[in-house]
């Protein structure tokens, strides 16, 4: 792999506080980003928000402007994570959809491909900078656009189940799926939207779990045990 786009739920980098940051997860996810950059291989990451704040968390606020505070808190996780990687030896740079004053710079392809060519870090914050649609849509967005060979999503689960793994102990978990056969069963790996992007252009994703020792290594390296999602 060249280019990989990595997902980072907000939920899985508070550890078990559930919310806010754990530095002690934020830092080994820094220590095993670091191992694929001296590799040469570039890393743009996308982060949600949840541990801040979903879309649906108050239903006395209009979608427009609750989604608004979503995006803000992806952009505050991103620039947190950001700088415990350059505490980790690596050069980073936060992208938005809209202007954040000096916080972050606007995101292009052209200025993500600059900063992939200085081997740096590239966080994409804000989501698509419209509400209705998730950091999932956009994480499949920024992948298509930088031309990324795979999605990487970590997740609190590792990998994909036929049904809640939470709710039904028996649920099988695939080794390998398609992404029109998650579609066709709405199994939960991405919203709708961002399943449909993925088969529309073909871009994989290796979906497993964040928690697991040396996940995101193992997975550039071939030894995962989650799920591919193939197209």
């Amino acid at each position: 792999m060249k280019r990989i786009l990595l997902k980072l739920s907000g939920e899985a980098l508070a550890g078990p506080k559930k919310t806010g940051f754990d530095e002690d997860t934020v830092m080994e996810v820094a220590k095993q980003v670091k191992v694929l950059v001296d590799e040469g291989i570039q890393v743009g990451i996308v982060i949600g928000g949840g541990n801040f704040w979903r879309g649906r968390t108050s239903e006395n606020i209009d979608r427009t402007k609750a989604d608004q505070i979503g995006m803000l808190a992806t952009v505050m996780n991103c620039i947190y994570v950001s700088e415990i990687f350059r505490a980790a030896g690596m050069k980073t740079s936060v992208l938005t959809p809209f202007e954040c004053g000096s916080f972050t710079k606007l995101f292009s392809k052209d200025r993500a491909n600059k900063y992939f060519e200085r081997n740096m870090v590239v966080f994409m914050a804000g989501g698509t900078g419209h509400p209705y649609f998730s950091t999932d849509t956009a994480t499949v967005l920024r992948a298509i656009e930088i031309e990324a060979d795979t999605i990487f999503l970590a997740k609190a689960v590792d990998g994909v189940y036929d049904s809640d793994p939470k709710l039904n102990p028996e649920a099988k978990k695939y080794d390998e799926i398609s992404i029109q056969e998650v579609i066709d069963k709405k199994l939960a790996v991405m919203d709708m939207t961002a399943s449909i992007m993925c088969m529309e252009n073909k871009m994989p994703m290796l979906v497993f779990g964040l928690n697991e020792e040396n996940s995101i290594v193992n997975t550039a390296h071939g030894s995962f045990t989650g799920t591919k999602v193939l197209v």
